[in-house]
This record gives C-alpha cells, structure tokens and sequence, in this order.
C-alpha cells in the first residue's frame, strides 16, 4: 500500500486500532510512551486540536501546519 501524504494546511482525523479489539495500552506508561512519541514526531509537524487515547484505540485531531510555522 502506499501512503497518501498529508496536504498542509487541511485537518486530520487520524484514528487506530488493536488488531481484533485487542488492547494497544496496557498499563499508564504505555499511554504516556504514546504521548512522548506523538510529542517528539506530530508536534514539530501539526497542531493537535483534540485527543482521546483509550484501552484499545485512539482518535486524534490535527492541522498539518504550513512549513513556514515549523
């Protein structure tokens, strides 16, 4: 499959789940080495608007921020 680039200056609904409903967090670090990833690689990139992390998925809400607001 390949990847459809994100288009800067539009909003993403990005979302993700375990495979067959199974849990992607199992314990409050595994929430919080989600946080720091997402902190480390989407931060520099677009800006969050809305977040929700849950035992076995996510949904988050960005804006692909143009290259000039990096």
């Amino acid at each position: 499959m390949n990847p459809i680039p994100l288009e800067i200056g539009k909003y993403y609904h990005i979302f993700n789940r375990g495979n067959n409903g199974i849990d992607l967090f199992f314990e409050t670090e595994k929430y919080n080495h989600f946080l720091r990833l997402y902190t480390k690689y989407i931060d520099p990139v677009a800006d969050t608007y809305a977040w929700c992390l849950m035992k076995n998925h996510f949904h988050i809400l960005v804006y692909k921020k143009n290259r000039r607001n990096r």
